[in-house]
């Protein structure tokens, strides 16, 4: 589909993390594993990564250090579940130290 997606004139794409975030407990190394091998297809590629659902707190920095290209996550609903509990400027500022 990546490829697919080149051929046609994408210039990103967006992986659904769904089932990373799902299989993250039991063995992130295998959770991971198919995402990583898109991502390193996409850079091949020349086709920017984004990334999203179900990526919070726990799964996202290990999920970003394996998917290195990544631009953009979509992490609007655990984001704000989050600010429930820390606070939303406090929220932001914990995912932002995740990313860098």
């Amino acid at each position: 589909m990546i490829e697919g997606a080149k051929a046609v004139g994408a210039d990103r794409i967006e992986l659904y993390t769904g089932p990373y975030a799902h299989d993250y407990r039991q063995d992130k190394a295998k959770a991971v594993a198919l995402f990583a091998e898109a991502a390193a297809l996409s850079a091949q590629l020349g086709i920017g990564l984004n990334a999203g659902h179900d990526l919070n707190l726990e799964n996202l920095r290990y999920f970003q250090e394996q998917c290195q290209d990544l631009l953009e996550v979509s992490i609007g609903h655990a984001l704000i579940s989050d600010a429930l509990y820390y606070g939303l400027s406090n929220t932001i500022r914990m995912y932002l130290r995740l990313l860098q």
